[in-house]
């Protein structure tokens, strides 16, 4: 599984700084298993990518496989390429903005409970908007953080 010809796998193991030794310990399988994931001879169960999300400090890697290995999931995941934190949230704002400008438009459009062939384009708009949101919503949960985090003294 390769995004960007990037192995899923064997990038979130190497942002986590754990050699394929280590990784298959900590995961309780062998060595060749790691490498045949990272090989893209197999895929790993969802078990064990839930492990690797653990283990590896990496919870983006779950949005990445499951959009891989489900036709489903990539209908109904945003692809979503993690960003840096702040970036994210003013992405995030800017996409709300966006989607509250189009309040009384979905109102507009639903009061009688019924979307009419004249009503569908603005309604693809107002749902291409929720997208937009839904997507900018899972990248900020998954942002890289860019600053230190400070405990409250």
């Amino acid at each position: 599984m390769t995004e960007n010809g990037v192995n899923i796998y064997k990038a979130a193991r190497m942002a986590s700084g754990l050699t394929q030794e280590r990784a298959a310990e900590l995961l309780g399988c062998a060595t060749r298993t790691i490498a045949a994931y990272e090989q893209s001879e197999r895929i790993p169960f969802d078990d064990i990518v839930v492990r690797m999300i653990d283990i590896y400090g990496t919870p983006f890697l779950g949005n990445q496989h499951l959009r891989q290995t489900s036709k489903i999931a990539c209908e109904l995941l945003p692809d979503v390429v993690p960003t840096n934190l702040p970036q994210a949230v003013l992405h995030l704002q800017c996409e709300l903005n966006r989607f509250l400008a189009l309040r009384d438009e979905m109102i507009d459009i639903t009061e009688d409970g019924v979307i009419s062939e004249a009503e569908k384009p603005r309604w693809e708009a107002v749902t291409a908007a929720l997208d937009n949101v839904c997507q900018a919503i899972i990248s900020v949960k998954f942002s890289e953080r860019s600053f230190e985090e400070h405990e409250d003294a």
